[in-house]
């Protein structure tokens, strides 16, 4: 599930055409998914999340996490059901990625029905990216809807079972 030899390093972009028809697995890979996050709080889940972002494009962690934090402040990004889904424009990044933390302790995160949040999907995308993300961001929010693919996700204990349970053919056809 890593680049396939024709993508070369990160910074190749996605062409409209392959917009429509976006896979997960395009975007989520083993590298980018947590397992297992000890966190506290909504601020140091994400300051996890961020080092370990920042380790898989090379972009400072700082800046990974001012943007969700800037992104927190315009509202909540808890979807509800124990899901979050932090998400922004990085300057720097030139593909669409995302990163999944499955937490060992569910932390607050002021979504709307105020469920604390135990799954959380990071959706980062270049500084340019016009609807690939808001895509990306639509397919996670419905998928992530369903209860038994829920309960299939946190049941998962490493990244591959969590890939996995993302990107079965049903998941793939959430669009």
């Amino acid at each position: 599930m890593g680049r396939r030899p024709d993508q070369g390093p990160a910074s190749t972009r996605s062409r409209p055409d392959e917009v429509a028809r976006m896979e997960l697995a395009d975007i989520l890979t083993p590298n980018g998914v947590i397992p297992s996050l000890k966190a506290k709080s909504k601020k140091h889940a994400l300051q996890e999340i961020s080092h370990h972002a920042a380790e898989v494009t090379g972009i400072a962690d700082r800046q990974i996490l001012e943007t969700l934090l800037k992104r927190e402040k315009l509202g909540s990004t808890g979807i509800g059901k124990g899901v979050g889904i932090p998400h922004g424009k990085l300057a720097g990044l030139d593909r669409l990625l995302a990163m999944v933390a499955r937490l060992d302790h569910p932390v607050e995160f002021d979504s709307a029905d105020d469920v604390p949040v135990d799954v959380i999907i990071v959706l980062l995308a270049p500084e340019e990216a016009s609807g690939d993300h808001l895509k990306a961001l639509a397919k996670f929010s419905r998928l992530l809807r369903d209860p038994t693919l829920l309960e299939k996700l946190r049941a998962q204990t490493t990244a591959d079972g969590i890939i996995s349970v993302l990107t079965t053919e049903r998941a793939s056809n959430a669009a």
